[in-house]
């Protein structure tokens, strides 16, 4: 019959290649204070990195570090983004920020805790998700 091949395959953990390659692109700028926003929806986790005047300058997902699928709106994921973009924001002497953070996903703490756990002082966190005032049109009544 020939030789069975056994193919180990790693657990869910970050695709190296592509954490590398983002940590490789530095930045220009040396800023001191930003606003770090966070959107955590329930299929990804997005963290953008901007300075006081709202301007971005870096961004990350948990789809860029190469989770796919479900595994992209896990706590875990969100963590390894955190700690990317802290990474590069220290980097840029990045030594507090303002965190704003969208959305009901499962990653909205965890991205916190990890960038925090890099060093950056964190002054103040607002939650700005959107909340519908009146919300889509109601069902008609039923007629029997």
């Amino acid at each position: 019959m020939g030789k069975k091949r056994i193919i180990k395959k790693k657990g869910t953990s970050v695709n190296e290649g592509l954490r590398s390659r983002a940590l490789s692109r530095l930045a220009k700028k040396k800023i001191d204070r930003g606003t770090l926003h966070i959107q955590a929806t329930y299929n990804n986790t997005i963290v953008t990195l901007a300075d006081k005047g709202g301007n971005a300058l870096m961004a990350s997902s948990s789809g860029c570090l190469g989770f796919k699928g479900a595994k992209k709106s896990t706590p875990f994921a969100a963590a390894k983004v955190g700690e990317l973009v802290a990474d590069k924001a220290l980097q840029m002497g990045m030594k507090e920020v303002n965190v704003i953070i969208r959305g009901v996903g499962a990653g909205r703490e965890s991205t916190m805790r990890a960038f925090t756990a890099k060093g950056i002082s964190v002054t103040g966190i607002q939650d700005e998700t959107p909340v519908p005032f009146n919300g889509p049109r109601a069902k008609k009544p039923r007629r029997v």
